[in-house]
């Protein structure tokens, strides 16, 4: 860590905490795959989560504190609490609480399950969010809109098509998917719902009392299935969890074909990111909405 760094952390905790700040010394954690993350422990034993890039990403971190602030705000689930963000020299960094996770449990998961469907309760008037934001590395387009079909034809799939198309990607059935889209969702009409936005296994975790934490969110308002069918993809969640959100917050009919679209906007999206066998499996998942 070179030195102007080091001296905007340790002002910036220690303005935030109102407690004097000196690093000690660093441990390097996992913090995603895009920007470099660490514990920063001062010479008391405090210790702050730091994630940093370069300046030109000062944006994504001030989307990711604001995301956690509004669902800190909710008081459902844990979030870790935003410290500060900022930038020095030609880094940018995003100071969080540091939280001390552990092994999960049953009892753990049914907790996670029913608050995360207390979250979803949390309602707004129209889909979106206050301004466009990040999934992953991509940007995330949030206009509001008041009909959830036209807001995740318009803001979700097409603009992942069309980076996808630049990246020289082409589907087949790709024009009939959007029609598709609008046939799916015709007679569903969800309530704007406060998301996590990107909840998968690898963002959510326990800490050392078994309370569940969730954390790197790409907020905004909508359908809550979406959040529960990306759970399922990477491993998925456990038994538990969803049965204790359905028995909190019963889910509709016919949620699974919507899940497989849903899940399309996160496969597009790492097929557009990473490449490889994201492409094909974007291509199934197509195929499969366009022919249900």
């Amino acid at each position: 860590m070179d030195s102007s760094l080091k001296v905007a952390l340790e002002k910036a905790i220690s303005d935030a905490t109102g407690e004097d700040f000196q690093i000690q010394r660093t441990k390097a954690v996992s913090g995603g795959c895009i920007h470099h993350s660490f514990i920063a422990i001062s010479e008391n034993g405090g210790r702050s989560f730091v994630k940093t890039n370069t300046r030109e990403t000062f944006a994504m971190f001030k989307a990711e504190a604001e995301a956690l602030e509004v669902l800190a705000q909710a008081r459902t689930i844990r979030v870790p609490k935003p410290i500060q963000i900022g930038q020095v020299s030609q880094q940018a960094y995003l100071i969080l609480e540091a939280l001390n996770f552990s092994a999960s449990n049953q009892t753990s998961w049914e907790e996670m399950g029913q608050q995360l469907a207390a979250l979803h309760q949390q309602t707004a008037d129209h889909f979106g969010w206050g301004s466009d934001n990040w999934i992953g590395a991509a940007p995330q387009i949030n206009h509001p809109e008041n009909d959830w079909s036209t807001f995740f034809r318009e803001h979700r799939i097409k603009p992942q098509l069309k980076m996808a198309a630049r990246k020289g990607h082409r589907f087949e059935q790709e024009d009939k998917l959007l029609g598709a889209i609008d046939r799916i969702l015709r007679d569903h009409h969800p309530k704007p719902s406060l998301l996590h936005g990107d909840l998968w296994s690898g963002n959510a975790g326990f800490c050392d009392d078994g309370e569940p934490v969730i954390f790197d969110p790409a907020s905004y308002y909508g359908d809550r299935e979406t959040d529960l069918a990306f759970t399922k993809v990477f491993g998925g969640f456990p038994a538990a969890f969803y049965d204790a959100y359905e028995s909190a917050s019963p889910l509709e009919q016919d949620h699974e074909i919507r899940s497989t679209l849903y899940n399309l906007y996160h496969i597009l999206n790492h097929a557009n990111l990473f490449g490889g066998g994201y492409v094909n499996e974007a291509g199934r998942m197509i195929h499969e909405l366009v022919n249900c």
